[in-house]
């Protein structure tokens, strides 16, 4: 059960080495077989408990042999190095999943990650455009992303298409788009033109609120 108060509000990147419309977000298994990807989010607003959280920016890289439900993944959390030790012991407190209820986003991590690697604290680079589906993450030597619209592949115009999940537990409502990735940290990997969901998230202890 959730046992605490916290809330992260703000802007959410998940790319991965899947093709366009992650097929987790089906329950189908991944394009290749397996995943490697990564999540990060700039937080406007957030809290847990007293501790304020505004304008920090999180990522986490992640690679799991098989489908996510399956378990056995990899995580390396990477958190903006402007944090002090009470905002990372926040942040930590709300990945562990120990906050969540049963169901929720970092509930379910828990559960299906069961390698965590050390973290680490560098300077961030973010910028976010939903609705142009261009963004850009950069976690000062550990890992870069680009996200920019998929392109038509006769006339290279760019393609609008979401995803609506009125009962997703990490997301309502996304923009899929075609990202790069290089992940240089403990878990390596390097893609072109893969998946992206790009979503303005509300995540809280119960889950989703917006």
């Amino acid at each position: 059960m959730a046992a605490s108060d916290w809330r992260l509000e703000g802007e959410w990147i998940k790319n991965c080495n899947c093709a366009f419309g992650c097929p987790c977000d089906f329950n189908a298994p991944p394009t290749h077989g397996s995943c490697k990807g990564l999540v990060g989010m700039r937080i406007t607003k957030g809290h847990f408990g007293s501790t304020k959280l505004d304008g920090l920016v999180f990522a986490a890289t992640v690679d799991f042999p098989g489908a996510l439900h399956e378990g056995n993944g990899q995580m390396q959390p990477i958190i903006d190095e402007r944090a002090t030790a009470e905002q990372r012991e926040a942040l930590f407190n709300i990945f562990s999943g120990k906050h969540s209820a049963d169901g929720t986003l970092f509930h379910i991590f828990s559960l299906i990650v069961t390698k965590i690697h050390d973290p680490v604290f560098v300077p961030f680079e973010f910028t976010f455009d939903k609705n142009g589906r261009v963004a850009k993450l950069v976690a000062k030597g550990v890992l870069e992303t680009e996200v920019e619209p998929i392109k038509n592949p006769v006339t290279g115009t760019p393609h609008r298409i979401q995803v609506v999940m009125p009962e997703g537990f990490e997301h309502k409502a996304a923009e899929v788009a075609s990202a790069n990735i290089r992940s240089t940290g403990a878990i390596k990997f390097d893609t072109k033109g893969t998946h992206s969901s790009l979503a303005n998230v509300v995540q809280t202890p119960d889950g989703v609120a917006a």
